[in-house]
C-alpha cells in the first residue's frame, strides 16, 4: 500500500507542527524518526540556521529516514530515545520543541520478517532494536509466572493464565518459533466468544513487544531527559497510542506542572517548590474525521503537549 514519505503516513502530523511551534531558527529533536514523516515536516521549516536531531534504535529506520531527510538540516542519530539527553549535551544545546511518536511504526508492523504482527507468519522477534533478546526467547524461556505477569501487566490481558497455559504445553513439545505459532496458541487460550468479537492476539503481541523492547522502563527515563532538555519556552509533544503509556505520561507531565507539596495545615510554603511546566491542553488531542480516512492507524492515537516554563 503506497504511504507518504516512504515507510508511513505520519500521525497527526498537522498537530504535532502546530504544539510544536517550529521556528526556522529553532533547535528540534525527533525521538522516533521511523519513516521520516514527521522529522521531514519539521526539518523543511528550518530554513534559517535551524536543526533537527532525528533518532531512532532501529537501523532500518535510520536508513529509511536518512534518505528521506538528505539535504536538510538533520543530525540522524542511531539511538534509542532514552538517550537523547546525551545527545544534546554532546552538541552543547537544548531543545525549543521535542517530539516522542511511541507507536510501532508502519514499516515494522507491515515488514513480516521483524515478527510484530500476528497476520503473518514470520521469526517470532519484535526487537525495535534487532538486538538482544526476542520474542522467542521470553515466550520460551521465561516462567509460566512471569509470562503472565507480562500479559497482565502489560497487555491487561484478561486471559492471560489460559494463554499462557496453551503455550507453556506447546513449548514443551517443541520450541515455539513464529508469530502464526503464537497466534494460535493465544487463540486457543480465549474462549470461543472472544475469538469471534475480534482477534484476540493484540493484547498478547502488545504485552510481549513492550516487554522486549522495555518500553514503558525507557519512557520514563526518556520523558524526565526530554524534559529537562527543553529551553524556557519549548515544548515536548508526545503520541500515545494504547492507556499504558498514555498513563505514564499523563502522570509524569501532571509532575512537571506541580507546584507546592506543603501539607494544606501549613500557612505558607516551606517546600519552595514551583510548577516546572504548563500543559498545552488540558485534555489529550485526538485524530479527527479527516485524519482518520486518511490514516487509520491514528484511531488510537493521543497527543499531550507541555511547555516549560
Amino acid at each position: 500500500m503506497p504511504t507518504e514519505h516512504g515507510y508511513h503516513i505520519p500521525v497527526m502530523l498537522d498537530a504535532v507542527l502546530e504544539d510544536l511551534c517550529v521556528r526556522p531558527d529553532g533547535v528540534y529533536l525527533d525521538g522516533t524518526a521511523g519513516g521520516g514523516g514527521h522529522s521531514y515536516a519539521i526539518a523543511a521549516r528550518l530554513t534559517e540556521g535551524g536543526r533537527l536531531f532525528s533518532m531512532d534504535q532501529d537501523p532500518d529506520a535510520i536508513a529509511e529516514a536518512s534518505a528521506r531527510l538528505a539535504g536538510l538540516p538533520v543530525t540522524m542519530i542511531h539511538a534509542n530515545f532514552a538517550t537523547l539527553g546525551d545527545v544534546l549535551a554532546a552538541h552543547h544545546t537544548k531543545a525549543d520543541g521535542i517530539l516522542l511518536d511511541l507507536g510501532v511504526s508502519s514499516h515494522e508492523l507491515d515488514e513480516a520478517s521483524r515478527g510484530f504482527s500476528y497476520h503473518k507468519d514470520a521469526p517470532l522477534d519484535m526487537r525495535m532494536s534487532q538486538q538482544g533478546q526476542t520474542a522467542a526467547d521470553l515466550v520460551n524461556q521465561l516462567s509460566p509466572q512471569a509470562l503472565t505477569e507480562i500479559l497482565y501487566k502489560y497487555g491487561e490481558e484478561k486471559y492471560a493464565r489460559s494463554i499462557v497455559a496453551q503455550i507453556v504445553a506447546a513449548r514443551e513439545q517443541n520450541p515455539i518459533e513464529t508469530t502464526l505459532e503464537l497466534a494460535e496458541l493465544v487463540k486457543k487460550g480465549v474462549p470461543a466468544k472472544a475469538r469471534r468479537d475480534k482477534n484476540p492476539c493484540k493484547k498478547t503481541f502488545q504485552a510481549i513487544r513492550i516487554a522486549v523492547n522495555d518500553e514503558l522502563n525507557v519512557l520514563n527515563i526518556a520523558l524526565d531527559a526530554a524534559f529537562d532538555s527543553l529551553k524556557p519556552g519549548g515544548r515536548l509533544a508526545v503520541l500515545t497510542f494504547h492507556s499504558l503509556e498514555a498513563r505514564i505520561v499523563k502522570v509524569k507531565f501532571k509532575e512537571f506542572c506541580s507546584g507546592c507539596e506543603c501539607p494544606p495545615q501549613f500557612p505558607v510554603c516551606v517546600c519552595g517548590k514551583t510548577p516546572r511546566g504548563r500543559l498545552v491542553h488540558h485534555k489529550p488531542v485526538v485524530a479527527d474525521a479527516a485524519e482518520l480516512e486518511r490514516n487509520p492507524r491514528s484511531r488510537s492515537a493521543e497527543l499531550r503537549t507541555i511547555e516549560k516554563i
